[in-house]
């Protein structure tokens, strides 16, 4: 994990001293940002282009990357800004990582769940974005893989796509699915009257029982001491509600915790924040954790009191926060990755999210296509060692994570 200041610990690979810089066709020119200065020095550029691009979310803002790179990231740092004319036009957002093979990922992939995760490109320069950095992958020939990008319409799947015409190999997995509801347009009651006539009921039925039976507040973080408080009310509250169901990896490591402190006070700063606490005669009953940016509410995780849990107040407060969105004119309330049951209680609609890699042509592809074999080999082989109730526990915590 890396300090505030971005400084790397002596454990850690050394990074490149100096950004490597070729030239590609139509005057674009590729540079490899590979230490924590590179990286910092590009953060209002970054976030000027991501609105000029396709690929615009929040998990691809200069904050959310390089926050999780600092406390999250153990790999060493290849950025490649792609320019022209000085101009920062496209990114792509790489590490690069080594164990049986050697390859480039996306910063963000695993660990806190960044979905949609991508390529980053000015629209009026996609096609020499893709080109510049084609160039620059086929020549080195580093095997890449791009987990927990949209299954279609990615600028990822387009620079997999010509890479394939120099002969690369590539494959796509789905891995996941991200459940969301179109709200442009709509009113809370209209909205409403598009759910289940069952699921309609059961939300205004427990809204009701809980303002007969309770002084009803739900309270949104406006400031750095409601953030704080609301944060540790938040997890808490989740890690109370799972302690009897397996657990949940979402907040079990201190690095996790540490990164969403700080990306909930540079969202706050931002205006992206969404953090709620329902409070029931003043006791925190449930909590929700969520974004808005660019007109799409993220829901990102949530919990409540099992105390209360006879009261659905976690179904409550779900339904408050669209509610919530609904007015501040939200276009969409994405549940982000994860087919539970309950999300599409709350969305008719579902995104496709996967994983590609792709290789490089001749030997070296076919060389690093057996290391990802054994790589997998590898996992499966520890898998199948574990007792049933241990591999249990971790998919269940998995799955809430």
């Amino acid at each position: 994990m890396r300090d505030a200041t971005g400084a790397e610990p002596a454990n850690e690979p050394r990074p490149v001293p100096r950004p490597e810089t070729i030239s590609a066709p139509g005057g674009y020119q590729v540079e490899a940002v590979a230490d924590a200065a590179g990286f910092r020095a590009l953060r209002d550029d970054w976030n000027a282009l991501l609105q000029r691009s396709s690929s615009d979310c929040l998990f691809l803002t200069w904050e959310w990357l390089h926050l999780w790179w600092l406390h999250l990231g153990g790999a060493a740092l290849s950025i490649l800004a792609v320019r022209r004319d000085g101009e920062l036009v496209g990114i792509a957002p790489f590490m690069e990582t080594r164990g049986f093979t050697r390859r480039l990922e996306l910063l963000g992939t695993g660990t806190v769940g960044s979905d949609y995760l991508d390529l980053v490109a000015d629209r009026a320069h996609e096609p020499g974005v893709l080109g510049a950095l084609r160039g620059w992958l086929d020549e080195r020939g580093i095997a890449v893989t791009a987990s927990q990008v949209l299954r279609s319409g990615s600028l990822m799947e387009r620079l997999l796509a010509a890479l394939a015409l120099n002969r690369w190999e590539h494959t796509s997995t789905v891995i996941n699915v991200c459940p969301y509801a179109p709200l442009g347009g709509h009113s809370w009651d209209s909205y409403l009257g598009e759910l289940s006539s069952s699921h309609r009921y059961n939300f205004r039925r427990r809204l009701r029982q809980l303002e007969k039976r309770y002084r009803v507040e739900l309270v949104r973080a406006g400031s750095e001491e409601e953030r704080q408080r609301g944060l540790e009310t938040l997890i808490d509250l989740h890690l109370r509600r799972w302690s009897e169901r397996h657990g949940s990896d979402a907040f079990s490591r201190a690095a996790v915790i540490g990164f969403h402190h700080d990306v909930s006070r540079r969202a706050l700063e931002s205006g992206w924040l969404r953090l709620y606490v329902l409070r029931l005669d003043g006791h925190p009953a449930a909590a929700l954790y969520g974004f808005k940016y660019g007109g799409r509410f993220h829901f990102y995780q949530s919990g409540f009191d099992p105390d209360y849990g006879k009261h659905s107040v976690g179904l409550v407060m779900m339904g408050l926060s669209i509610r919530d969105a609904i007015g501040e004119g939200a276009r969409e309330y994405d549940l982000l990755h994860g087919d539970e049951r309950y999300k599409f209680s709350w969305a008719s609609r579902s995104r496709e999210i996967a994983r590609f890699d792709a290789y490089p042509p001749g030997l070296a592809g076919a060389a690093l296509r057996r290391g990802q074999a054994l790589t997998q080999a590898s996992k499966q082989a520890a898998r199948s060692w574990l007792p049933e109730s241990v591999i249990a526990t971790i998919a269940a915590a998995r799955s809430q994570g």
